[in-house]
């Protein structure tokens, strides 16, 4: 006869059982044990090799990868819009208000869903967002600028303002380097969140009367035809970086307009180069800052780059009309190439804005020519140094009128403002305590000759 089990015994020895026959039921539903262990093995020796180098490669690696793709595909759903345009543009006839209406509203309604679109989302995806992301590497904690919402509507934003082209005049420099800074922070795990209210209806409003104006002045019949506004942002650079000199052309030109040459978009009748040149800094001027107030996604170095190229292509140009033998000192005459001058023009005109001396290294990796290095360098270090010697960066302007934290600049550049001590700033007149009394709970030193001792509260 069989004793009784207690309760407490005959659940554990139950749960003992149970597992035993998990234990056995794994084991005949895993077979070749030697051989899972050799496999495991196998994958932790490859893991461990992988991750010797580090997990940073890896995560740079992914990184590059996911935003090269994300610009890749926006620069083809771009391009495919703006051909859709130009076809639409093309095909319309001959009709003036047709022309004209799609011609604006175009932009307009792409600019518009932009403002709306990243504004509804979150209000931090206008601009460009150097600006902030300066005052984050300053150690300074800006919420929702990294946040993964922002990431898809600068995305979907910036996109639709690019296809606008050179009506509008924004590039994608600035907001990629922003979109590059969200996906590793997204990446690392790095969120923040706050929540605010914000009016946004008055915004796509504003974005539709400027980009309405923008678009009219750009109507290629009308004052359009004077600043080759038919041309795109790239195109813009091609045919001022051309090494042709455009007087010349034009002078040899039968009339007969040829495809392919963007240089005959600069070249009007009654204006000829140098008035279109002259006339496009003029509205492109006043235009470039009514498109920085503009609350979307976009970019403010390529423009810049291609006014600083206007203003070197002119130049070259006027310099090759007064002396079309160029110019010698010793050896035979070197012919003016306007292109040079374009290049120096959007080195320093971009390092003037932005503070940087790495322009002039931009234009010579961007060219591959090294003829120009010197001069272009010396034209952005002239340009820094009257620049930073009267105003801020283009960036900076941005931080302070946004009244985001930043470091103020020291109070001179001169050599001598560096010799200050610190006697001169900081207050010597410290309060003393008499000789025996306790200091914040600190007994004075008994070996002195000393009758007061200073205190620091």
């Amino acid at each position: 006869m069989e004793r009784p089990v207690p309760r407490g015994l005959r659940g554990e020895k139950e749960e003992e059982e149970e597992v035993e026959r998990v234990l056995v039921s794994e084991h005949s539903w895993r077979p070749c044990p030697t051989a899972r262990r050799r496999v495991r093995g196998c994958l932790e020796w490859v893991k461990r090799q992988l991750f010797r180098v580090g997990e940073d490669w890896y995560f740079l690696f992914i990184l590059g990868v996911l935003m090269a793709t994300i610009s890749f595909a926006m620069d083809i759903i771009i391009t495919r819009l703006y051909a859709a345009h130009t076809w639409l543009y093309r095909e319309i006839g001959d009709i003036g208000v047709l022309k004209y209406l799609s011609w604006t509203l175009f932009p307009t309604a792409l600019a518009a869903f932009s403002t709306g679109f990243s504004q509804s989302i979150t209000p931090h995806s206008g601009g460009s967002g150097i600006p902030e992301l300066k005052t984050i590497l300053m150690g300074v904690v800006l919420e929702d600028y990294l946040a993964i919402q922002n990431f898809g509507a600068k995305v979907v934003g910036l996109t639709c303002t690019l296809t606008c082209g050179s009506t509008v005049f924004l590039g994608k420099v600035g907001p990629y380097v922003h979109l590059s800074a969200m996906a590793a922070a997204y990446l690392g795990k790095m969120r923040t969140t706050v929540t605010r209210e914000y009016e946004v209806g008055v915004k796509p409003v504003y974005t539709v009367l400027a980009v309405l104006l923008l678009a009219s002045i750009t109507f290629p019949p009308g004052l359009g035809q004077f600043m080759a506004s038919r041309l795109t942002m790239k195109e813009y650079l091609i045919s001022l970086f051309d090494n042709r000199t455009w007087g010349l052309l034009a002078a040899n030109a039968s009339g007969v307009a040829k495809p392919g040459g963007l240089w005959q978009e600069w070249d009007h009748p009654s204006a000829t180069i140098y008035g279109t040149l002259t006339f496009f800094l003029l509205m492109k001027f006043w235009m470039l800052i009514l498109a920085t107030t503009l609350p979307l996604p976009a970019g403010y170095f390529m423009p810049i780059f291609i006014y600083g190229a206007a203003i070197g292509r002119l130049m070259g140009e006027v310099v090759a009309l007064l002396f079309p033998r160029g110019l010698h000192s010793e050896g035979p005459p070197r012919l003016i190439i306007p292109a040079g001058y374009a290049l120096a023009g959007a080195a320093a005109f971009a390092g003037s804005v932005t503070h940087a001396v790495s322009t002039a290294l931009l234009v010579c990796e961007a060219t591959g020519h090294l003829g120009h290095l010197l001069p272009t360098v010396l034209a952005v270090l002239v340009a820094n140094a009257i620049s930073q010697k009267n105003q801020p960066s283009f960036y900076d302007a941005g931080i302070i009128v946004k009244k985001l934290p930043y470091l103020p600049p020291i109070r001179s550049r001169h050599i001598a403002s560096y010799r200050v001590v610190v006697e001169e700033f900081m207050d010597h007149k410290h309060p003393q305590a008499p000789q025996g009394e306790k200091v914040n709970g600190v007994g004075a030193p008994y070996h002195t000759q000393k009758a007061a001792f200073p205190s620091q509260n």
